[in-house]
């Protein structure tokens, strides 16, 4: 037979025809300790055994852990430390960390209740706090007339009627002065356009 390009099949850079082609035979390894560790190692990381685990353990139940006081106890301190330690560690990013913080919640420490007249008011709203109007300045004895009503537009402002004495005047500045309404006996700041010097 004649090879040509076409019916030739090469074998270690050597040309041969399909009859006389050498045949690979594969040889046989020893199991070595070396094999078997890795032959074992390889069956544990596999599918199988992971496999034959779950068919073996499939009809069998679970252990459940009972939930306990204690452990309910236990997983709620632990909550709650978590939490501080979190508020912690907020607060120290925040401050830039040199700071201490002013308080810690203390565990299981029962809260403080109103008294039961106060906790049945269930709708109860506080007043708010107003600011106390300026101290009025010192008496000059000067005293003004309303030309005109003026109703106070600010808390630190007093109103009045046309014909009220004004008392105690202090001038503040051109627009504004200081006294006291005789009437009512407010005190506050009032446009000085709106009264005349007696």
């Amino acid at each position: 037979m004649t090879l040509n390009m076409k019916n030739y099949k090469g074998f270690e850079k050597r040309p041969y025809c399909n009859a006389h082609y050498p045949k690979t035979s594969f040889t046989s390894v020893a199991d070595t300790p070396e094999n078997l560790r890795l032959k074992q190692q390889s069956k544990m990381q596999s599918q199988v055994l992971y496999k034959e685990e779950f068919e073996k353990n499939k009809g069998k139940g679970f252990s459940v852990v009972a939930d306990t006081p204690e452990l309910q106890r236990i997983k709620k301190t632990q909550d709650q430390i978590s939490n501080i330690k979190y508020h912690e560690d907020f607060e120290k990013s925040r401050s830039g960390g040199d700071t201490p913080l002013p308080l810690t919640p203390q565990l299981n420490t029962p809260p403080a209740y109103p008294s039961s007249a106060a906790s049945q008011n269930y709708h109860y709203e506080p007043e708010p706090v107003r600011p106390a109007a300026a101290a009025p300045p010192p008496s000059s004895g000067k005293r003004y007339r309303a030309v005109y009503d003026y109703t106070a537009a600010d808390e630190d402002e007093v109103s009045f009627m046309d014909g009220d004495m004004i008392v105690d005047v202090q001038q503040i500045d051109e627009g504004w002065m200081y006294g006291r309404v005789e009437r009512t006996g407010q005190q506050g700041m009032l446009p000085a356009n709106y009264v005349e010097a007696m």
